[in-house]
């Protein structure tokens, strides 16, 4: 089997990216990353990846008429990359049925809650406000809808009482660069299996 090529798309500083990137380098996980593509021209996700020799791409969304060609764009740039495993990493954008159709099973997320439960852009401050004693975060398959798709992994942390967004975001995220980079070893070792459009069993 050819090895993987990932395209990881980010929208920010591309904390997970390097995570990711570091797991490459040390062997964990057995694929390359073929480009970065951020939706914004000041994200730092974008000179890192240039500063360790990754090809790396800005589609600005506000030089885009419409979504779908903002999409095809993306999808241009992995396709020209042979990109064969998409890892959104902090990208801030919502994918439309289109995008997924085009990678689907085969586009992957992270996002800092436990889903089902606080999905969307402001997990860590929903968690507070609801004042559950429990967070954490979730590496799923993207499907149509946000934050929504099968579940491959999950991580807990405590969610403590002086907490606040920027001490909890802290600590989930040290779980996030643990959690990602094996659920991306999983898929290129092919030893996830959707049983269905809800249930991922992890082959031994």
């Amino acid at each position: 089997m050819s090895k993987h090529i990932l395209g990881i798309l980010c929208s920010g500083r591309g904390s997970n990216m390097q995570s990711i990137l570091a797991a490459i380098d040390r062997g964990q996980i057995k694929a390359e990353v073929g480009i970065v593509l951020t939706d914004k021209p000041q994200a730092r996700a974008l000179e890192y990846a240039k500063s360790v020799g990754i090809k790396s791409v800005c589609v600005n969304r506000k030089e885009c008429q419409t979504q779908q060609e903002f999409e095809e764009k993306l999808i241009a740039e992995l396709k020209a990359a042979g990109v064969t495993l998409v890892i959104l990493a902090g990208f801030m954008r919502i994918l439309s049925p289109y995008f997924v159709g085009e990678y689907r099973h085969r586009i992957l997320n992270i996002h800092p809650s436990l889903l089902p439960s606080f999905g969307g852009a402001h997990a860590h401050r929903d968690v507070l406000a609801y004042g559950t004693k429990v967070s954490g975060c979730t590496i799923h398959f993207v499907d149509e809808c946000m934050d929504h798709g099968p579940i491959i992994l999950q991580d807990t942390v405590p969610v403590l009482d002086d907490d606040t967004e920027e001490t909890l975001a802290a600590r989930v995220l040290e779980k996030e660069h643990i959690l990602y980079p094996r659920a991306i070893e999983l898929f290129v070792d092919d030893k996830l299996e959707l049983l269905d459009d809800r249930h991922v069993r992890i082959k031994q």
